[in-house]
C-alpha cells in the first residue's frame, strides 16, 4: 500500500498522535540578562491547539483510508514479508516519509517553545507512530497484510533524524526525493499509474531516494560553501511489477541504480526573510536537478540533467 500511503502522507506531513505533554523542569528555559533572570515557559495554548488540530486531522484521515482505499472487509491480523518487492524502493520511501515527518513535526513544535529534549521526542516518534495504525490496517487487510520491513523503514527514517541532532545538534544528511517519467508506466498503467499524477506515486521505476551532505558539516574549517552538498542516491529500473521473477516473465531484466550528483541545503542559504526560509525548509525534501553519474550493471552513464 505504498503508493496511496505516499500521497497521505504529503497531504498531511505532520498529522500524528503524540504523549500528551506535561509541564516539567525539562520544559522550563532560563534567559540571563544583565540586569535580570526571566523565566521562559511553552506557550501551552499553541500546543494544545497543535494537538487537537493534528489529532482530528489525522483520525479523520484513518477513517477515510479504512472506508475508500481496502476494497475488502478487514479480516483477521496477518504478516506478510514483503522485504523483496520493488528491490526494497518501497522501503526507502517509508525511511524517507518517517524522516519528513519527524523533521517538520520537530520543527513545529519548536515554535511552542518546549524544551528541545521534548522536541526531538516529539518529532521521532511521530515518524512512528504516524504511520503505525496504518501498518495495523494493512495487517487486518485480506490484500496486504502487515509488513515488518515497513516498521523497520519506519523507525530507521526516525532514528535517522534523532541521532542526526542528538550527536551533531544538527541534521547533516538530509534525505531527498526526486522523481522523473518513465515509458514503462505505459506498459501496466493499472499498476504504475495512468496519469502523471499518479506515476510519480506509483512508477518506481521514475523515483529516486537520496542522501545529500555537505563537506563543511563535517570539516567546519574547509572553504567549502556550506550549502553546496555531494548526494548519493538509489533507484531502479524496468520493475513492471513488484516481483523480480514476475517482471522478467514478461520480458524484462530489472537492476538497481546508484547515482553520484550534486545538490543544494537550501536551509543553508542565507536569508532575513521568514518567507523564503520556510520555503527553503519545506522544498529541501526535495533533491534539485544537477549532473549525476549513474552506476549499475550496465556500467557508468551520465546524466547532464537528472531528477
Amino acid at each position: 500500500m505504498a503508493d496511496i500511503r505516499k500521497l497521505v502522507f504529503l497531504v498531511v506531513l505532520t498529522c500524528f498522535f503524540h504523549p500528551l505533554y506535561s509541564q516539567d523542569t525539562d520544559s522550563v528555559s532560563i534567559s540571563i540578562y544583565a540586569d535580570s533572570t526571566e523565566i521562559k515557559r511553552p506557550n501551552y495554548a499553541m500546543l494544545r491547539g497543535i494537538f487537537a488540530a493534528q489529532s482530528a486531522l489525522y483520525l479523520g484521515t484513518i477513517y477515510g483510508l479504512s472506508k475508500s482505499w481496502y476494497k475488502h472487509p478487514l479480516t483477521n491480523f496477518t504478516i506478510q514479508d514483503d522485504s523483496r518487492e520493488w528491490l526494497q524502493m518501497d522501503k526507502m520511501g517509508h525511511v524517507y516519509t518517517s524522516f519528513q515527518i519527524a523533521r517538520h513535526t520537530a520543527a513545529l513544535y519548536k515554535k511552542t517553545g518546549i524544551s528541545k529534549k521534548q522536541m526531538l521526542i516529539y518529532g521521532a516518534v511521530s515518524g512512528i507512530i504516524f504511520q503505525t495504525p496504518i501498518e495495523i490496517l494493512d495487517g487486518f487487510s485480506p490484500d496486504y497484510g502487515f509488513s515488518p520491513g515497513d516498521m523497520i523503514g519506519n523507525i530507521a527514517g526516525s532514528a535517522l533524524y534523532l541521532g542526526q541532532v542528538a550527536l551533531w545538534d544538527e541534521v547533516r544528511i538530509h534525505p531527498k526525493f526526486s522523481f522523473h517519467a518513465t515509458s514503462l508506466a505505459r506498459v501496466r498503467p493499472e499498476l504504475l499509474g495512468k496519469s502523471w499524477s499518479e506515476r510519480w506515486l506509483k512508477d518506481y521505476n521514475g523515483q529516486t531516494y537520496w542522501l545529500s551532505a555537505s563537506p563543511k558539516s563535517f570539516f567546519p574549517g574547509s572553504s567549502w560553501p556550506e550549502w553546496l552538498c555531494f548526494s548519493v542516491g538509489y533507484g531502479i529500473h524496468n520493475m513492471v511489477s513488484a516481483e523480480v521473477g514476475q517482471s522478467k516473465k514478461m520480458g524484462y531484466r530489472p537492476y538497481r541504480q546508484y547515482y553520484l550528483s550534486v545538490d543544494i541545503d537550501l536551509t543553508k542559504i542565507k536569508t532575513k526573510n521568514k518567507f523564503v526560509r520556510t520555503i527553503g525548509f519545506l522544498a529541501n525534501s526535495l533533491k534539485i536537478p544537477a549532473p549525476a553519474l549513474q552506476f549499475s550493471r550496465n556500467g557508468v552513464g551520465f546524466k547532464p540533467f537528472y531528477f
